[in-house]
């Protein structure tokens, strides 16, 4: 009992100190990440144990509760793991998540799909493994048993099919930026390629 209101204590701890706008770990009790995390690790014992169902049926009650965070039972997660937002975040049953790891809203650690992993070593790993201190961007998706060396930061939308080196950056494309005319300058430009026309210059 005294290790899990440590282990409690030590979320709070990390909420207040990753979420600038949480203030207090009074605050922190109404973070959607404590729901997810707490009940994984009730339900991540009771599969280990042998307990699918019951595990799998308190998974679901937190991912219902939490606004969509997923997470398998199966999978093992490490110390101070800090879930920021929450929604639409899924961690696959194989999957290791280090200690220190930062997840941000609709990350996806996840396997490449049934049609691949049907022809995997029967308890072969078929998510991916997240190294210590690893920070996860807004909508990364990291697919396969890959490895993610510690420390490393996988920015916002990208996608990850192999593995990363520690102290690695991974970063996907930039949105390109098009500046519009206004209206006035459209219709200067129209006006130019008329005159063009006309003068027999094309």
């Amino acid at each position: 009992m005294r290790r899990v209101i440590s282990r409690a204590r030590e979320d709070l701890t990390v909420i207040v100190a990753r979420d600038p706008s949480i203030r207090t770990r009074a605050e922190a009790l109404l973070h959607p990440a404590l729901p997810a995390l707490w009940t994984h690790r009730l339900a991540h014992a009771l599969y280990i144990r042998g307990h699918r169902q019951l595990a799998r049926i308190l998974s679901y009650l937190a991912r219902a509760v939490t606004g969509g965070i997923e997470i398998h039972p199966g999978a093992t997660l490490g110390r101070r793991v800090f879930i920021d937002h929450g929604a639409a975040v899924v961690i696959g049953e194989t999957a290791e998540v280090g200690d220190d790891v930062t997840i941000f809203h609709q990350v996806t650690l996840g396997a490449v799909g049934w049609w691949r992993d049907g022809r995997r070593e029967p308890g072969a790993r078929r998510h991916p493994a997240v190294g210590d201190r690893v920070v996860l961007g807004t909508n990364a998706i990291v697919l396969g048993p890959v490895t993610v060396g510690d420390d490393a930061l996988i920015g916002a939308g990208s996608l990850v099919l192999f593995d990363v080196p520690p102290a690695a950056r991974v970063t996907a494309p930039e949105a390109e930026v098009v500046q519009r005319l206004s209206a006035a300058d459209r219709e200067e430009a129209d006006q130019l390629l008329r005159a063009l026309a006309t003068s027999g210059c094309w």
